[in-house]
């Protein structure tokens, strides 16, 4: 794969995520059998607004050369999946969501593993 493919799987799944956390975060975090009140709803909204930053930034650096700032973004991308990762695994163990959380876990995951791969080979285009 790619770099520019990851690139633009990670702006189309932080962009899809975003908008729907935004718009609607009660029916979301439903889907996740997760009761949704006022402050899971604000709160819900303020990640859907930073996954639209991270689909913005991974679409607009999808192209780039390489240079210092794709490294950090590579890094800050595979550093937060990492953390995203753990978060929605332990999340997961504890039954805190539904069987729908296995979703996060794999995508945190597998982009964890994509950004790794591009933030410590030797070439990363």
């Amino acid at each position: 794969m790619k770099l520019s493919t990851l690139m633009v799987i990670n702006a189309v799944i932080a962009f899809i995520f975003g908008i729907l956390f935004v718009l609607i975060p009660w029916q979301v975090t439903m889907f996740y059998g997760i009761q949704p009140d006022p402050a899971l709803n604000y709160i819900s909204q303020l990640f859907g607004a930073s996954l639209l930053m991270i689909a913005i930034l991974s679409w607009m650096a999808k192209n780039s050369g390489e240079s210092d700032a794709r490294k950090a973004i590579l890094m800050s991308f595979f550093i937060g999946d990492v953390i995203g990762f753990i978060i929605s695994l332990i999340a997961q163990l504890g039954h805190v969501v539904n069987n729908l959380g296995w979703s996060t876990v794999a995508i945190y995951l597998l982009l964890g593993i994509g950004f790794g791969y591009f933030s410590f080979s030797k070439s990363s285009s």
